[in-house]
């Protein structure tokens, strides 16, 4: 069994930890992590990681709630510059989250809008965040053509009309641990064809957690695993490999990946 953590901030872990926390995945069957950028040095760091680790693949991008200020004609060149690296393969963390408090509308629109240019430009997936927004993503996603590069909606929360829109666009639905405890994700994660989802753990670190073992990592790919799997009465075995497959799909032009994934097992590397 080959599992893919499409979304992951591995980047965000202290440099100590990092060879522990792949170990674990590993040993649960988890042989590529997508780690993502919310900042610029957040997206440096996550290329940097997977130049040192080979099952750690890199996304660049700025997180609506990293928009306190603007966003700048540099900062957008900057992305440019860092996606266009062999290395990175989606264009990731961007979106958009109309919670309370949130950075202003107008800067969270340009900033989504203009990393949706750049992943056209280049040809990358874009994965991404959105709270209380799906009709607005939804809308700026027609909008910009994200459709020409596909991509998927992160930690997916949402309802099963938002999901079949974005699967009408041609995106994947990307589920992570909320699955395991919200009935009403459940109800629709049961109606969202298997070939559209993808797996995730949106990884982080945790301190407000009592327990440092409570803390959300990679390895828990597994147990969104087993819990599509009985949700839909389909083998977990069954459920990895067309997760991974959809996420190859998905990341088509990621080679390094592709060849990676191919040549492990569960057993292999840390």
């Amino acid at each position: 069994m080959k599992l893919i953590d499409c979304h992951s901030h591995l980047n965000d872990f202290s440099d100590t930890e990092i060879p522990q926390i792949l170990k674990r995945a590993t040993q649960s069957g988890v042989v590529a992590i997508v780690t993502v950028g919310t900042t610029i040095e957040s997206s440096e760091k996550a290329i940097n990681l997977s130049k040192k680790y080979d099952q750690v693949f890199p996304g660049v991008g700025i997180h609506p709630n990293e928009l306190n200020n603007s966003f700048s004609k540099e900062t957008a060149n900057r992305i440019l510059e860092l996606a266009s690296l062999d290395e990175v393969i989606m264009i990731s963390e961007i979106g958009l989250d109309f919670m309370e408090n949130s950075p202003d509308r107008a800067i969270q629109y340009k900033a989504f809008r203009r990393q949706i240019g750049i992943a056209r430009e280049l040809s990358l997936p874009i994965v991404f965040h959105c709270r209380e927004a799906y009709q607005d993503s939804v809308r700026v996603l027609k909008e910009e053509r994200a459709f020409e590069v596909g991509g998927a909606m992160h930690y997916f929360q949402g309802d099963e009309t938002t999901a079949n829109q974005l699967i009408d666009l041609g995106f994947y639905i990307s589920l992570g641990r909320p699955l395991i405890r919200i009935l009403d994700l459940q109800k629709v994660a049961l109606n969202i064809p298997i070939n559209r989802i993808l797996l995730e753990t949106d990884s982080f670190p945790q301190p407000f957690k009592k327990y440092r073992e409570n803390w959300t990592e990679p390895r828990h790919t597994l147990d969104v695993a087993n819990e599509i799997g009985r949700i839909k009465d389909i083998d977990v075995g069954e459920v990895a490999k067309i997760t991974s497959d959809n996420a190859l799909r998905m990341l088509e032009n990621a080679a390094m990946l592709k060849a990676h994934f191919e040549s492990v097992s569960h057993h292999s590397k840390t």
